[in-house]
């Protein structure tokens, strides 16, 4: 029989009461004997009705934690299951392909550690796996994200006594400041479209013509590489961009320059229906082309540290700094949530910044070795931000 009882910190008043005193928030441990095996542990939780319900399910089934399936899964049978149950709730196939990648990673560390089945990955070993990742920061929390859903998956399908997974603490991330092109760079970049194709004849100018085109839809969109790839053409109506529907039903289109309009017209055509993709590869494939096209252009424009995304940094920050509130930028960007908008660029909304030298300037006011000429508010000329 299994009894649960307070175990009391030390701090807590009703230590001397012993297991008696219920009513407190300390944790709470079981104590007894299963199936001839003695049992002394925490049970992880201050909720006594929670930790009640965990130990007479033990008591029932006869066991600590939830009764398993009879035969063990392989490892790749659980993920082919699992990409399976992906495909089935239509998930893109590049969102697909980032799992494709940690398994052929599970699936290697398991034949080097003698692994085979999934019940064999205990929370040491997902460490251990997890320690042998290449990857840091902002990639290597996306990574642990996927595992994470897997193990979510594997627990629900009774493959594994406990998700393990979710007891794995998340990376460090160091965010990078959000760098936009200066006006200097995007002269430069524009510069060096027009030496892109340089002594390859007819071929060389036509590409020319295509990148110059992707870099001003990137610029004046702030569309990430992928959707400006995959363009279609019937999302253009007049000088407009149509960018998508938003949960209210509402069209959201992004007004264009002339230029840019002029810069898709003149691009030769590689497909009826798209601008810079042909339709037949996939897009993956099409995407990194496109890096690797734009990773030359940079070279050329000696922009060392430029990137697609620096387009999408540029289109925000510049309307940031504009005056146009950060709500409209978010729709405009198409993020999920305001909060990541704001995540990545608070620090270059203009009225914050205004707001922030007003305040320091109002404590001037009552501090005496602050010249008198120099107190006041003048009105603000130039804004830069302020990176946290």
């Amino acid at each position: 029989m299994l009894t649960i009882y307070r175990r009391h910190k030390k701090d807590c008043e009703h230590r001397s009461e012993g297991r008696k005193y219920r009513r407190c928030r300390c944790p709470i441990w079981v104590d007894g004997f299963l199936d001839a095996n003695e049992i002394r542990k925490s049970l992880d939780t201050a909720d006594w009705q929670k930790a009640h319900d965990r130990v007479r399910e033990w008591e029932a089934k006869g066991q600590i934690g939830r009764k398993l399936q009879q035969e063990p899964i392989t490892i790749e049978s659980a993920r082919d299951e699992f990409l399976r149950e992906l495909k089935a709730r239509n998930l893109r196939e590049t969102s697909i392909d980032k799992y494709r990648v940690l398994f052929r990673q599970m699936v290697a560390f398991a034949q080097e550690s003698g692994r085979r089945y999934i019940t064999e990955f205990d929370l040491q070993s997902l460490r251990q796996f997890r320690a042998s990742w290449p990857n840091r920061n902002l990639s290597a929390l996306k990574k642990l994200e996927r595992l994470r859903a897997f193990y979510r998956f594997a627990y629900d399908s009774k493959w594994v006594c406990e998700n393990y997974a979710s007891k794995i603490a998340n990376p460090k991330v160091v965010d990078r400041p959000t760098l936009p092109f200066s006006r200097e760079e995007m002269i430069q970049i524009l510069a060096a479209c027009d030496r892109y194709g340089e002594n390859r004849g007819h071929a060389g100018r036509e590409d020319e013509r295509r990148v110059r085109a992707l870099v001003l839809l990137l610029r004046y969109t702030g569309m990430r590489i992928g959707d400006a790839v995959t363009l279609k053409r019937v999302r253009i109506k007049g000088n407009k961009l149509f960018l998508y529907t938003a949960k209210t039903g509402t069209p959201v289109y992004c007004p264009l320059p002339n230029s840019v309009i002029e810069a898709l017209e003149a691009s030769p055509r590689t497909n009826e229906e798209h601008f810079f993709w042909t339709g037949e590869s996939k897009i993956k494939s099409a995407v990194g082309n496109w890096q690797r096209a734009l990773k030359r252009l940079f070279r050329l424009a000696a922009v060392p540290e430029g990137h697609a995304h620096r387009f999408r940094d540029t289109f925000a920050v510049e309307r940031l700094l504009a005056g146009v509130p950060i709500e409209r930028v978010s729709i405009l960007l198409g993020h999920s949530s305001l909060k990541v908008t704001e995540r990545h660029y608070a620090p270059w909304v203009r009225s914050r910044q205004e707001q922030l030298e007003a305040d320091v300037r109002r404590t001037w006011e009552t501090d005496p070795s602050v010249p008198t000429e120099t107190k006041g508010t003048p009105q603000v000329h130039a804004i830069k931000p302020v990176i946290q």
